[in-house]
């Protein structure tokens, strides 16, 4: 390389001494930019400087923050690193001002009129270590005093009261020959307080848990770190200005721990504000997750991803995409309720602990030849005992699950005597077909039996029909008059006809039929011809229909659980299995109270349906015609009325099991109690059968340990 004439004489001379000797051009304040500048061009001098550097800087008196570095450990000719900790800021170091002279050093004039940048910053790659007693640091020169040397060069020395401090360093020279301390930790206009608790010495029980903790520390202080070395048992991070003075060091307690601890820990910021972020890379999905899940525990919903937004922005000072809040939000679902590989997991003993705790309760799990999941069945023990006090109807409906691995929720529910959807069974299944109908109803005969007195009421997949037609040979399916009504309103485009069709549904009597089916004919052919031919009378109309029903025509009370799980479909299968259990608690431990508190031989809902019928009985004639049977005038119908068998002739009474007006007089008549008459589905007695006060409480984690408690009284 091409050095000036003076400059080489210096080059040979300073072969000859000791490497602290060397000397310096006349007008050069200060010896150490002048070494980097010419170390930069000879990598003879680099070596050198490295020894004067090591030979004029006295040992630090506080502990190092970073191991040492070698300070001249260069990648390239015109690349130096410096050590860890150590700030440059390139366009102050080395500053030559124009003189408006030449100087005699600098014979080619490379150095006058502008500013030259020596330091191209860089850190070393190599592992920390904590060998702090081999570190060297700087004096620290504040208010420096100049004074001349015997050969007439300037030199500069301390002044008075400032000793050497912490050895993060700016080297500076600007017209100036200081070396300024930047890591002084005094309150000043240019540094702030990061505001956390954090302290040399503090623990923490995992690596996570420091993370998690930094993080949080970073989106409220509006301000980002950088990884500087990661590993098993060390975690180092920095601001992401290199400029910045704040850092933190932790390891390991011991090797064998999993605790760390911080060692070293600067929490002072001495960057700019421009550096300031609010949507950092501090701000992931994991972290907003972990930061909003608590407000997901013990609901079904939770806030939305605007939610998180909000909640990110109010709570964490960061601004997060929609996208990312979604991501948070599934990140909080699956902390909270695991996630849907865990759910497969953990089945197995969650129905365990199930069928442990109370007794009777049924559960199945179906796998494929290569144990992969394939069904559940899920039927509650006090679900099971109940069901032999209420009316043998039980409605079937499915609801689609959004989660990872969607499916289909099998319900079969029947309905109390005071009007309530009582569920009897649940399964999930991959779709609704064939098998998987022909899967569930086979486990749902199992606990429910097999009799002409059972009804079944469903929509009319065909998938169901043909599954209950195999599985239940002496009960009748029956189809829900609501979906019937969907069918006709989307293919004949005819919803003016409901009101016939509705009274034709709930028609007692079949002449009362025969005249609204007449209606329709007369105005939709096409629909009179769908509803005999292709649905069938005994399928949808009560009167018809060849086994008992009850007043029950449709699968609403199905309807009603879909509709309380709609938050909870995309939930991992355990989770959901989870919210249906704590929902049939409740409603068990509700309903027993309110059985508890009746006053009347009825429940609630038979009593309000049973006193006009009093009222309207007032007005008619009773004639006794036999022992066991009365003939009831007065009103829109006169009535025939079989005491000892409970039937008339208006079907009212045959159908509901309930006392109809004629037969409520005839009762009067013959000073026999109404309530002898009612079926005892619908008695007090029957319903407190029915609800037993059993809660089901489940707190489990996502290791597969589900602890339980349930009580009966």
């Amino acid at each position: 390389m091409n050095f000036g004439k003076n400059k080489q004489d210096e080059l040979d001379q300073s072969k000859n001494f000791p490497p602290h000797c060397y000397t310096t051009p006349s007008n050069v304040s200060h010896p150490l930019p002048y070494l980097l500048k010419t170390g930069l061009e000879n990598k003879f001098i680099l070596l050198h400087i490295s020894f004067h550097l090591k030979s004029v800087i006295p040992k630090a008196e506080s502990k190092s923050f970073f191991p040492e570095r070698n300070i001249f450990s260069s990648r390239s000719d015109s690349t130096c690193k410096i050590p860890l900790g150590v700030t440059v800021e390139p366009t102050e170091v080395c500053t030559y001002e124009k003189s408006g002279q030449e100087s005699s050093d600098d014979t080619d004039g490379s150095h006058d009129g502008f500013r030259d940048n020596y330091f191209d910053v860089d850190y070393c790659d190599s592992e920390p270590t904590d060998v702090s007693s081999s570190r060297q640091t700087l004096p620290v020169f504040r208010n420096a005093e100049r004074t001349s040397n015997d050969n007439g060069t300037s030199a500069t020395q301390p002044a008075e009261g400032n000793p050497p401090v912490d050895p993060l360093l700016r080297l500076t020279g600007a017209g100036s020959d200081e070396l300024v301390n930047v890591l002084t930790i005094e309150a000043s206009d240019s540094t702030f307080s990061d505001g956390s608790d954090l302290h040399e010495g503090k623990y923490f029980n995992t690596k996570k848990d420091l993370k998690r903790k930094l993080s949080d520390i970073a989106m409220k202080g509006n301000f980002e770190f950088r990884i500087r070395k990661s590993n098993r048992s060390l975690w180092v991070i920095e601001c992401i200005d290199p400029n910045c003075s704040w850092r933190l060091r932790a390891s390991k307690i011991v090797p064998e721990s999993t605790k760390f601890v911080i060692r070293k820990y600067v929490g002072v910021h001495s960057c700019s504000l421009l550096n300031r972020n609010a949507n950092h890379r501090q701000a992931t999905y994991v972290v907003i997750g972990e930061q909003v899940a608590p407000q997901y525990v013990g609901v079904e919903k939770g806030p939305s991803p605007k939610g998180v937004q909000n909640f990110a922005r109010t709570e964490l000072g960061a601004q997060i995409s929609y996208y990312k809040a979604w991501r948070g939000r599934k990140h909080a679902h699956t902390l909270i309720r695991g996630s849907p590989e865990q759910s497969f997991h953990v089945l197995p003993s969650y129905f365990h602990m199930l069928e442990k705790l109370n007794p009777r309760t049924v559960t199945r799990i179906e796998v494929d030849g290569e144990s992969r999941f394939k069904y559940l069945f899920l039927a509650f023990g006090v679900a099971i005992r109940g069901f032999r006090y209420m009316r043998k109807v039980v409605g079937i409906d499915v609801t689609f699950l959004k989660g990872q691995y969607r499916g289909v929720l099998l319900v079969a529910t029947a309905q109390d005597g005071n009007g309530q959807c009582y569920p009897l069974a649940w399964g999930i299944v991959d779709s609704e077909n064939e098998d998987a109908w022909s899967w569930f109803l086979t486990q749902l005969k199992e606990i429910i039996g097999d009799t002409d007195e059972l009804a079944l009421i469903s929509d009319r997949a065909p998938s169901i029909k043909k599954a209950i037609s195999t599985v239940f040979e002496k009960a009748h399916h029956g189809a829900c008059a609501w979906h019937v009504a969907q069918n006709i309103k989307n293919k004949f485009k005819c919803a003016d006809i409901m009101g016939s069709y509705w009274s034709a549904v709930n028609a007692y009597r079949c002449e009362d039929f025969t005249g609204y089916m007449i209606e329709i004919s007369n105005r939709y052919p096409r629909v009179a011809e769908y509803l005999e031919n292709e649905v069938g009378f005994e399928k949808w109309s009560q009167c018809h229909y060849p086994g008992l029903r009850y007043n029950i025509t449709t699968t609403n009370m199905v309807e009603s659980l879909n509709s309380m799980l709609v938050n909870a479909r995309d939930f991992p299968y355990v989770a959901l299995l989870d919210v249906i259990q704590e929902k049939m608690s409740k409603w068990w431990n509700d309903r027993w109270i309110v059985a508890m508190a009746i006053t009347t031989p009825l429940t609630p809902s038979r009593e309000s349906e049973l006193r006009p019928r009093f009222a309207q009985s007032n007005g008619r004639h009773t004639s006794q015609l036999n022992p066991i049977t009365y003939h009831v005038k007065g009103g829109e119908l006169e009535g025939m009325v079989d005491i000892f068998n409970k039937t008339c002739t208006c079907k009212e009474f045959d159908i509901d099991k309930l006392p109809c007006v004629h037969a409520v007089a005839a009762a009067h008549h013959t000073q026999v109690s109404v309530y002898s008459l009612v079926s005892p589905y619908y008695t007090k007695e029957y319903i407190c059968l029915h609800t037993v006060r059993l809660y089901i409480q489940s707190d489990h984690n996502h290791n597969g340990i589900f602890p339980m408690k349930s009580s009966q009284g």
